[in-house]
């Protein structure tokens, strides 16, 4: 029951305007002290299960590029399992480009699904849903 309820990394999602029509998309995880958060892109032998991202279609924007990870990475190996991982401490910022075909207000909407990991175990992925008004 205790895992249930344990909820190591929290989210935050906000957009940041960079030009006219032109916005970032801020995915934050935060996690707590000794828990991790995997990259998007693993390598061959890992067995994490990557960060993904699910955008909604909108008519109203094009995404800018794919989303970028911004953070301090660190390539994790286990020489016992001989398996390795890309990942995150303390904190990660995803960000993703977005222009507006208009001036009009919209929410970008969409989910993450992550999973997360101390020294000792990996809980089951996870997916969070978010809303992101732009204007």
């Amino acid at each position: 029951m205790l895992n249930a309820q344990l909820n190591p990394v929290s989210w935050i999602f906000a957009s940041k305007k960079i030009s006219e029509k032109t916005y970032e998309l801020h995915l934050t995880a935060t996690m707590q002290p000794g828990w991790h958060l995997y990259s998007q892109v693993q390598p061959e032998d890992a067995v994490a299960i990557p960060t993904g991202f699910k955008l909604n279609n909108n008519p109203l924007i094009t995404l800018d590029g794919k989303i970028k990870e911004i953070g301090k990475m660190e390539k994790f190996h286990d020489a016992k399992l001989d398996i390795s991982a890309n990942q995150y401490a303390e904190k990660v910022d995803f960000v993703q480009v977005v222009k507006l075909k208009s001036n009009v207000k919209t929410n970008i909407t969409g989910s993450v699904e992550y999973q997360t990991c101390d020294d000792k175990k990996c809980l089951p992925p996870k997916t969070v849903t978010f809303s992101i008004p732009v204007k």
